[in-house]
C-alpha cells in the first residue's frame, strides 16, 4: 500500500498539473494528507464511492500519461546517467597524469550532451 501511494505521489508531482481541480484535490487528500477514502468522503461530503471512482480514475490517469510522455522513465535514466558520468569524472581526477584522458573526458562529455538533447 505505502508502495503504491509512493507510486501514485511521483506520477502525480510530473503529471499532476494535468489532473482536474477535483482529482487533484482528492489525490492531495489521499496520497498527501494520508487521509482515508471515508475521512475524504466527510471532509468533501460525497460518498466514499464517488471518493474511491475518483482516485481510481485518477490514477488511471496520471498512469496513462507516464505510458505515452515517460517523463519518470526518461528521468530515472538521466538520473542514472548523471550519477555514473560523476563517477566518471572522480575517477579522471585520478587518471589526470595519464596520456588517455582525453579519450576519457570527450566519452564524458558527448554523453552529457546526449542528454541534454534528449
Amino acid at each position: 500500500m505505502i508502495e503504491k501511494k509512493m507510486e501514485i505521489g511521483n506520477l502525480y508531482a510530473f503529471y499532476g498539473k494535468l489532473l482536474t481541480e477535483n482529482q487533484r484535490q482528492m489525490i492531495e487528500l489521499y496520497i498527501y494528507e494520508d487521509l482515508s477514502l471515508g475521512e475524504i468522503s466527510q471532509n468533501l461530503n460525497i460518498s466514499r464511492q464517488a471518493v474511491y471512482d475518483s482516485v481510481k480514475r485518477s490514477e488511471k490517469t496520471l498512469q496513462n500519461f507516464e505510458e505515452k510522455l515517460s517523463l519518470i522513465q526518461k528521468f530515472e535514466t538521466h538520473k542514472k546517467e548523471l550519477r555514473e558520468m560523476s563517477l566518471e569524472i572522480e575517477l579522471l581526477k585520478t587518471k589526470l597524469i595519464d596520456k588517455n584522458h582525453d579519450q576519457f573526458l570527450d566519452n564524458i562529455i558527448e554523453r552529457m550532451n546526449q542528454l541534454i538533447i534528449d
